[in-house]
């Protein structure tokens, strides 16, 4: 983007940066921080910080933090409502009605532990700016704290696949990828005339981007651009996240397959994509499969010794497709043996949250907001106590994880006294794997201050 002498500032389109949070202690300071430190000329840019906290403590602090970065000259607003209806969908949505956002021509999110470059709007706004027909730039996600356990260890692995190939392919091959939620830029119009944030699942984000897409819409992502920001580290929270990221395309599946088949606007190429490769196969069959196959099926054939299973569908296919995955991190190749145990153990609980995504009973609208630890764990680590602390086994036990690690034990007992194919190596360390998870014995453990 260039200079205009006559018109100065006022040729640079007018940008909203909304920041949703929700007692996000530990990391509220950071987010505000990058957010208020973006290169844009400052007539030209809205920091909109939308609080949903229900701890009055934390909301003061909010408050004070964005009292202190006004007083030095930033466009900044604190944006509080009555209720969280609609969790960060309805925050969003309510921070879009407040009059000065008619005068924005583009809108960036971040999440409350996402912590952007100076150069980020730079580096997103000119693709907006240039290509009328573009309503998103998505850019890639910088884990922090990537080291922190051998928990996010493995989340990297997945998530840098989920942006290397999926993120990549989808803009490249389609224009069409699911919005990450945050780290992104929307055309606003293009946001309005895909009917604006619905919390009719969890997925909000994934629910904006397909409506847009129906609408013609282009998307691209900017695998070049990363934006910093925090894995879960603890069990508990991974498993929440991971919940809603399945629980929420697999409703939201249910709710638009026929409105996606029956739209006008794309050609039918782009309709199979998003039905059958987006949808269905990615959050749907991959999780039921993995679950079904390596965990109930493959270990039941031990007790039916007639009932041969082909090499190529048992380990060779499915060894390629993991090394592909894993080809993203090439620092976590060694791990990878402990990532394909772990993802085991997650598709129980994925497959879990796709049934209820698709039969809408349970948990199936419920928001757990992903536990952000920001500078505390450092700030826990490096004080060391002698004192061990306290656990409750009823906080960290999971039955489900039990259960069926059990059962993969005992398919692996049997499988030793009467099988001949050695399937009990497998089944062994698999069930080790769910008995951990089953006791909580993953990620990292933050005592109760």
């Amino acid at each position: 983007m260039k200079d205009d002498v006559e018109l100065g500032n006022s040729a640079y389109p007018m940008v909203l940066v909304q920041i949703p949070m929700y007692n996000e202690k530990e990391v509220y300071q950071l987010s505000i921080g990058a957010a208020c430190g973006l290169s844009w000329p400052s007539e030209r840019i809205i920091i909109q910080v939308l609080d949903d906290s229900t701890d009055p403590t934390i909301k003061d602090l909010v408050e004070m933090e964005c009292q202190r970065w006004a007083s030095k000259g930033i466009n900044i607003k604190y944006e509080i409502r009555g209720n969280r209806h609609g969790y960060k969908a309805g925050a969003l949505k309510e921070g879009m009605k407040h009059s000065y956002v008619k005068q924005c021509d583009y809108v960036a999110i971040f999440d409350a532990d996402f912590q952007p470059e100076p150069d980020f709007l730079w580096r997103t706004i000119p693709f907006l700016v240039h290509n009328p027909e573009i309503g998103l730039v998505q850019a890639r996600w910088k884990f922090v704290n990537s080291d922190e356990c051998l928990m996010t260890r493995m989340q990297e692995m997945s998530l840098d696949y989920h942006f290397t190939v999926e993120q990549e392919v989808g803009s490249s091959s389609h224009a069409f990828f699911g919005f990450n939620g945050t780290a992104g830029v929307w055309r606003i119009s293009a946001l309005n005339e895909a009917g604006g944030w619905k919390d009719r699942t969890t997925v909000e984000d994934m629910d904006l981007a397909v409506r847009a897409s129906l609408k013609g819409w282009k998307f691209v992502y900017v695998g070049a651009l990363k934006v910093k920001n925090e894995l879960p580290s603890t069990f508990k929270a991974y498993r929440y996240q991971q919940h809603r990221w399945s629980c929420g395309p697999a409703n939201l599946f249910k709710k638009m397959a026929i409105e996606i088949a029956r739209n006008k606007k794309v050609n039918l190429w782009k309709k199979v994509y998003v039905i059958y490769s987006f949808f269905f196969v990615r959050k749907i069959v991959a999780h039921i499969v993995t679950f079904l196959f390596y965990c109930v099926v493959f270990p039941a054939t031990v007790f039916f010794p007639e009932v041969e299973v082909p090499m190529w569908g048992a380990v060779y296919i499915p060894s390629t497709i993991t090394l592909l995955n894993a080809v993203g991190t090439p620092r976590s190749l060694h791990l990878l043996v402990f990532w394909i145990l772990f993802e085991n153990v997650m598709s129980l609980h994925r497959t879990k949250a796709t049934f209820m995504g698709l039969l809408e009973v349970g948990r199936v609208n419920e928001w757990v907001v992903t536990e952000k630890l920001g500078d505390a764990l450092k700030m826990k680590s490096s004080t060391k106590t002698s004192k061990k602390p306290r656990i409750r086994i009823g906080e960290r036990m999971h039955l489900l994880e039990l259960g069926v690690g059990a059962y993969l034990f005992f398919c692996g007992c049997y499988d030793v006294t009467y099988g001949k194919n050695g399937f009990f190596i497998y089944l062994f360390f698999q069930s080790m794997a769910f008995f951990i998870a089953g006791f909580g014995y993953v990620g990292t453990f933050v005592p109760n201050s």
